[in-house]
């Protein structure tokens, strides 16, 4: 990966990344769960998996949106106001822009 990319690129990338994470996590929770009956230890490696993709997911929507983690809990910042023109407006976050 030695291309140079600017921010909207760099953008896209993320995001599909997190796409496919999000993909990859429906897999594998389908998969556990049908695994459940049959055979409990592929069934608990398939939500490890499924719970790693869902991690990953996490802290790529954290690095598109900065503070929408802080949205679903409650942490030291505080409530998240109304969604902004680009996402949650966190208080104490500073934009970059």
């Amino acid at each position: 990966m030695t291309d140079v990319v600017d921010a909207d690129e760099l953008l896209r990338r993320i995001r599909r990344s997190r796409d496919v994470a999000a993909e990859e996590e429906r897999v594998w929770r389908e998969r556990a769960q049908s695994l459940t009956a049959t055979d409990p230890d592929q069934a608990r490696e398939a939500s490890e998996r499924a719970r790693a993709y869902e991690v990953v997911g996490s802290v790529l929507t954290e690095i598109i949106v900065p503070g929408a983690m802080a949205a679903r809990e409650p942490g030291p910042v505080g409530p998240v106001e109304p969604a902004g023109p680009v996402g949650p407006v966190v208080p104490g976050v500073r934009r970059v822009t």
